[in-house]
């Protein structure tokens, strides 16, 4: 099935909620360490990595369409929703080295 361009905005508005929703968790992951709230630190790592699994599944069943075949122009918003996805990836992984280094010297 094509996907139209009100399909792929729809999309990229999702990649962008999960995406932005994963970052702000990894973000509040490193504020709630900063505070030593190791086990709050933890739980919005978890969601982090929820609001990117959402993201993720969408980006893939993309990328699986169009390796099957389908075609579809890329509209500038999905591109601002990759570079999104992208950034709460990295954002997500900084968080969670982070926690585990304040973890480590809190507890020294």
């Amino acid at each position: 099935m094509t996907k139209t361009k009100e399909d792929l905005s729809e999309l990229s508005f999702q990649l962008i909620l999960h995406s932005g929703n994963a970052r702000s968790c990894a973000m509040e992951a490193i504020a709630l360490q900063k505070q030593r709230k190791s086990s709050d630190a933890r739980e919005k790592l978890k969601e982090a990595e929820s609001e990117f699994v959402a993201a993720h599944k969408i980006q893939t069943a993309l990328i699986q369409q169009e390796v099957n075949g389908e075609e579809f122009e890329i509209p500038l918003l999905l591109i601002h929703a990759q570079d999104h996805l992208m950034t709460s990836m990295t954002t997500k992984d900084l968080a969670k080295e982070i926690v585990e280094l304040h973890e480590k010297t809190q507890k020294n």
